[in-house]
């Protein structure tokens, strides 16, 4: 995967704090519920649908029908996804400072 590859969205997506704290919640109760997530963050329910939206537009998140609410999970397989191009950039930059290093040090003893 090149850096290019990278899908903007998704990081838009998940560069929001609250959006990151709510996929750390629904990764470690295995589902929610907009109200569900309102009681633990602080922000109300009509504030997390709209990040809940927005994690299902990128298709972070999946909804099913609960009653009169929607439940939630995170779609590991686009979370995994996710963490790849994390990886791809890091490797990508961590080439880029080897490469800034050396000229340095070409520089230096220069």
């Amino acid at each position: 995967m090149t850096v290019a590859a990278v899908d903007d969205d998704l990081w838009s997506a998940i560069g929001d704090p609250t959006r990151r704290r709510m996929l750390d919640l629904l990764l470690a109760t295995g589902a929610g519920t907009a109200t569900s997530l309102s009681e633990q963050l602080p922000v109300t329910r009509q504030a997390i649908a709209k990040h809940l939206g927005v994690l299902d537009r990128v298709g972070l998140v999946h909804a099913a029908p609960a009653g009169r609410e929607r439940r939630y999970r995170v779609d590991e397989a686009q979370l995994a996804r996710a963490v790849a191009q994390l990886s791809s950039v890091g490797a990508a930059w961590d080439a880029r400072l080897r490469r800034i290093k050396r000229i340095a040090e070409t520089l230096e003893r220069s």
